[in-house]
């Protein structure tokens, strides 16, 4: 009972106020969603990503084992979800948007808090967290792209955008000033700090505005599916791999709780940047946020049995 009222608390009432506002804002001003969905991709993304690597610690073999993990379960997700909607056949957009939504999850602004809840603030936990973090920012900034783009533009166009976005750029050079031990100027390092600390913020209020301007007519059975995939087989799957890999003890929990959470604020920008099933999109987000209350919960429990 704590878990659920501290999840309803701290997770799922601040991002519904988010949303609200963003909601607001659209029906009062009608602010303009491209312009929001282009910072959250060049400014706010990239700064967190950046300022949450460098700032971490974790040892090798740390990073090697939670990659080696991330690699099998993303692997295997994905092959169930290729199955699915091409049983549910799906026209082309929507597999994409199905796809995004269930293999993109949020990582950062709810899972490194639940994880630092769950686990009394545990820096090894939050550790392996933040490995996952870094592989579902990457991921989302390339493959995602790569996927959207593919059908009406060439290989090099699509390689072109991608090495447009910075976030490919401040992976590398964070992981090479946190290993060389190289300060970052406070000039740099406070306005950097500034920006990823409006990160979620920022992500919510778009996820608002799209969520305001939409027609709200509902694809019931296509959110569901995706929800249900997110929320339910994610960390069954989890639990899956952590079992064939031999993963035992708080990394194990970890893992497991690192694949339990809901569609990530990624699949909408990606969506709203792309127009690519925006609507659907932001019902599968919202809905997972929401019924992630009652299923995370859940997933807690059964960790004590690990």
């Amino acid at each position: 009972m704590n878990y659920f009222v501290y999840i309803l608390i701290n997770n799922i009432v601040p991002i519904c106020i988010m949303i609200a506002i963003g909601v607001t804002m659209y029906r009062a001003f009608q602010i303009d969603i491209r312009t929001l969905s282009k910072l959250n991709f060049y400014v706010f993304s990239p700064a967190l990503v950046f300022v949450k690597l460098y700032e971490s610690e974790m040892s090798l073999s740390i990073l090697m084992q939670v990659l080696l993990f991330f690699v099998i379960f993303f692997s295997l997700l994905f092959a169930i979800i290729e199955v699915i909607i091409r049983i549910q056949k799906l026209q082309r957009g929507m597999r994409i948007a199905m796809r995004n939504s269930v293999i993109f999850y949020n990582s950062a602004n709810y899972a490194l808090p639940l994880n630092q809840t769950v686990f009394g603030g545990n820096a090894y936990t939050l550790a392996i967290q933040i490995v996952i973090m870094i592989m579902q920012t990457l991921i989302p900034n390339t493959y995602g792209i790569y996927t959207l783009n593919a059908h009406k533009a060439t290989w090099k166009a699509t390689l072109k955008t991608i090495l447009s976005l910075p976030v490919i750029y401040a992976i590398p050079i964070a992981l090479l000033l946190r290993y060389y031990h190289v300060p970052v100027p406070s000039s740099i390092n406070i306005p950097l700090n500034y920006i990823a600390n409006a990160f979620m913020a920022t992500a919510l209020l778009t996820l608002g505005v799209q969520l305001g301007a939409m027609k709200w007519t509902f694809q019931f059975s296509n959110v569901l599916l995706s929800n249900m995939l997110r929320l339910a087989i994610g960390p069954l799957l989890g639990a899956l791999v952590v079992w064939m890999l031999g993963i035992e003890g708080l990394t194990a929990k970890a893992l497991i709780l690192s694949c339990a959470v809901p569609t990530s604020l990624s699949s909408v920008l990606l969506a709203i940047e792309y127009e690519n099933e925006a609507e659907f999109s932001s019902q599968a987000v919202f809905t997972s946020t929401l019924f992630s209350m009652f299923t995370i919960p859940i997933v807690i429990y059964l960790l004590d049995f690990i």
